[in-house]
């Protein structure tokens, strides 16, 4: 099975990954896509930084550091994984990033930041929850 594993840094997401090892030790073949979405540059940073390779390589640093220690931990487990740094919306781009890699299944971190400020604002998980067109395991946060 292939699981998408988005990361942002968080140790909720480090949670997802530590979710992905317990099932595959339980018998699931699984192969990992890490992913890490960086927003497009503002307006702000273009201006300060006019290069566009400055700011793609300072993008793709920032995922790469995301991505790192899930890296560490499928390493450890020995679990196959490749890794994507894309650019964008992230619901969007994770969504794009399951059907590019044909992922049967989304593990990703879910914050808990209240029923009303998820309906209003909505979030990345619940984005994707609702796009993807696999099944996606929602990890939630240590209380």
């Amino acid at each position: 099975m292939k699981i998408l594993l988005p990361l942002d840094g968080s140790d909720t997401a480090l949670l997802a990954v530590r979710q992905v090892i317990a099932m595959a030790r339980q018998g699931l073949r699984v192969d990992v896509v890490l992913a890490n979405v960086q927003e497009p540059a503002h307006l702000y940073e273009m201006v300060m930084a006019p290069d566009p390779l400055l700011i793609e390589r300072a993008s793709a640093q920032a995922g790469a550091h995301a991505l790192a220690s899930g890296q560490d931990l499928l390493r450890q487990a020995g679990i196959a994984f490749e890794c994507e740094v894309a650019t964008g919306d992230p619901a969007h781009t994770l969504v794009d990033v399951v059907e590019r890699f044909a992922c049967d299944m989304v593990v990703m971190a879910a914050r808990d930041k209240g029923s009303l400020r998820s309906a209003l604002l909505g979030s990345v998980a619940h984005e994707v929850l609702h796009a993807a067109q696999v099944p996606v395991l929602l990890i939630k946060p240590l209380e």
